[in-house]
């Protein structure tokens, strides 16, 4: 599941000027690959509290069309990670976070979509089921 949501994040982020062109070159790699990695542990943490891969995507199907506690929680995370670790401004960690609500639409849609085998449904499944959300809310694979 990383791997497929990380070729999104790169073909979002990189598609977007604005991002592209304020992420520094050398940094680019790390950035793609925290926000990919951000996104991958938080869908799975969702798909755990919501019972499944079943769940998460009538969540997210749900929250993109009417405002998202799930986007939000992606968000805040990672906006202050993406911030302190590679010091990005506020205005190209927000545009990284406006990106979240598209990237999250594609993935709801290459799992509902039968033609496209990336990201399925059991994938998602077999991915949450090789993870275990502590006590403090954090994953362990």
């Amino acid at each position: 599941m990383f791997d497929e949501i990380l070729k999104m994040v790169k073909e979002r982020l990189g598609n977007d000027p604005q991002v592209s062109s304020a992420i520094p070159a050398d940094q680019q790699e790390a950035v793609h690959d925290e926000v990919a990695g951000h996104v991958t542990d938080q869908l799975q943490k969702q798909a755990v509290q919501e019972g499944g891969a079943g769940g998460l995507l009538a969540k997210l199907q749900e929250s993109l069309t009417s405002g998202s506690p799930v986007v939000s929680a992606i968000e805040g995370g990672l906006v202050g990670s993406l911030g302190s670790r590679f010091g990005l401004s506020p205005a190209i960690t927000g545009a990284i976070a406006g990106a979240l609500p598209g990237l999250l639409q594609k993935f709801v849609h290459k799992a509902n979509d039968p033609n496209d085998p990336s990201i399925t449904k059991e994938g998602i499944d077999q991915s949450i089921s090789k993870t275990v959300v502590t006590p403090t809310g954090s994953l362990a694979h």
